[in-house]
């Protein structure tokens, strides 16, 4: 017998916390006439033509390939016995990852700060929502993905006492068919505090639930919404498991996003895959987003599932869009 450790959140409500409590009336209801006026950009796109009512009704958006589950995704390593040791750490995994954490995190710092110039625009933003938010509230931080050292690379930008400590540190999903291969890697990604997630077959999976269960705790996870190592660098539609996270959260996160530039010449996206020297990274931390108010008036108005997880997403794609500009700029200057 299958049991879910993960119960859908109730229509999710959410818990109060210390933004709630103090958001005036007038953020409350420019929140609510967003969402009204979203709506209503929806109703009249499905007016225009057969083709476009196709694409955006809510009955089509949950079936984006985001959402199925194809019977052709490999899993070359069975992966379901990681999963309860990750919901339930023991404090033998608590004494092991902190070894790990700590190996990895002065790896990350020797890279980013030593071999290579770093330069880090906001780094307080980071540093504050990781040391001192409001009790209880997760932190999501969401960024583009341009190399296979991101994570935990940029994480070598944060003092030692975060960047090495497994209590502090984030939660992140790595795709099981590249970390997850075999026991050993699949122990050493485990104690890194990684979750894997199956590329390609939706939103509705272990990892995914993971990352909400980590969020109701109050944790710090971290997403890559493109959900792959863009290597051509353009604009990507961001996958929903983002969305979902948010959207049920017993406590919506703090959402944080981030844009770089330079990591796939610390660590190039082709053979031999080796570090390099002396390069130029430039790391931007946005303006944290606290959409509070906004998911709980798509709760409110009762939008369906799949609607709400885009609206949320989109959010972020339009954040990417302008962190992106501002960092392509800041990272030209870098290099003159």
């Amino acid at each position: 017998m299958v049991v879910n450790h993960y119960v859908q959140a109730p229509e999710a409500r959410t818990l109060p916390d210390e933004r709630s409590l103090s958001s005036p009336p007038q953020k409350q209801q420019q929140q609510q006439k967003q969402v009204e006026e979203l709506l209503c950009e929806q109703v009249t796109s499905q007016s225009q033509g057969d083709q476009q009512q196709k694409q955006e009704t809510p009955e089509n958006l949950s079936k984006d390939p985001s959402l199925t589950m194809p019977s052709s995704v490999d899993v070359p390593f069975n992966i379901d016995w990681i999963f309860p040791k990750l919901r339930q750490p023991s404090k033998l995994w608590y004494f092991i990852s902190q070894i790990v954490i700590t190996a990895v995190g002065l790896f990350s710092k020797f890279v980013l700060v030593f071999m290579n110039r770093t330069r880090v625009h906001n780094k307080e933003r980071l540093v504050g929502l990781v040391s001192k938010r409001p009790k209880g509230v997760p932190l999501v931080t969401v960024s583009n993905h341009q190399s296979c050292f991101d994570d935990p690379g940029l994480w070598g930008v944060l003092p030692v006492r975060y960047v090495c400590n497994t209590l502090r540190i984030r939660w992140s999903m790595a795709a099981h068919d590249i970390c997850f291969t075999n026991k050993y890697h699949s122990w050493f990604f485990i104690y890194g505090k990684c979750i894997p997630v199956i590329r390609g077959i939706g939103v509705y999976q272990e990892a995914i639930n993971l990352c909400i269960e980590k969020c109701a705790l109050g944790h710090w996870v971290h997403v890559f919404p493109e959900g792959k190592v863009n290597m051509t660098k353009e604009e990507m539609r961001l996958k929903w498991g983002v969305g979902r996270i948010i959207y049920e959260s017993p406590k919506i996160p703090i959402i944080l996003p981030m844009w770089h530039e330079g990591m796939d010449e610390v660590l190039p996206n082709v053979e031999p895959y080796v570090l390099k020297w002396r390069k130029r990274v430039t790391l931007n931390i946005g303006q944290p987003l606290d959409l509070t108010d906004f998911v709980q008036d798509l709760k409110n108005q009762q939008v369906p599932e799949p609607m709400a997880r885009k609206l949320i997403t989109d959010k972020i794609q339009d954040a990417f869009r302008e962190l992106r500009v501002e960092t392509e700029e800041l990272h030209r200057q870098q290099n003159k």
